[in-house]
């Protein structure tokens, strides 16, 4: 019997890992939603990173879009402490040398903070620092790579959110809630650029 294709996206609380077991007890993906046995998120989020993942049992898709020579662009609203100044906004444009390899290029720009769900647990804000937010694309996925990138120009994340993984948005998807993918989004979602 051949499996049904599925795809899901899920916006990723906070402190929930990115797989379906964990032998500490911590959350995870199956603590949010009944998926079938055989579908896995493409790439991941660290526990303390929020937003966008996508959830499927295609292989081929998750082949695609897992490999960097295609530059799918992922795009993370990021609230970073203190406030950019043009220079390290564009050296995070340029790429910067982290664990002594250089970031591909980036979008990099600052925006206004999002109307998010307030995160649970709060970040940690220093009274006399302010935070501003960024919209950062890249088109690779290093492991901690937003993270990275913002404490090499001086500007530590305090909260990361992806908010689209090439043309699926997170949009009003609720913290903890899932959604399977529309058709027309599965078709975008495949086309090579």
């Amino acid at each position: 019997m051949i499996n049904k294709l599925k795809y899901y996206v899920i916006n990723k609380p906070f402190g929930v890992l990115t797989q379906f077991t964990d032998k500490e007890n911590r959350p995870t993906l199956s603590s949010l939603y009944k998926f079938p046995k055989d579908v896995y998120a493409i790439g991941r989020l660290d526990m303390d990173s929020e937003g966008l993942l996508i959830l499927t049992n295609d292989k081929p898709l998750t082949n695609y879009l897992l490999n960097p020579k295609y530059k799918h662009e992922r795009e993370y609203y990021v609230q970073v402490e203190g406030i950019p100044t043009e220079e390290a906004i564009k050296k995070l444009s340029e790429g910067v040398i982290i664990e002594n390899k250089k970031t591909l290029p980036a979008k990099v720009k600052l925006i206004d903070e999002p109307n998010f769900e307030k995160r649970n647990p709060p970040i940690r804000e220093r009274k006399n620092i302010p935070t501003s937010w960024l919209s950062i694309t890249i088109y690779e996925g290093r492991n901690r790579q937003v993270r990275k990138m913002t404490a090499a120009v001086g500007f530590p994340t305090l909260r990361l959110v992806r908010v689209r993984i090439k043309n699926i948005k997170l949009g009003n998807l609720k913290i903890g809630e899932v959604r399977e993918l529309t058709g027309d989004e599965i078709k975008i979602l495949k086309k090579v650029q």
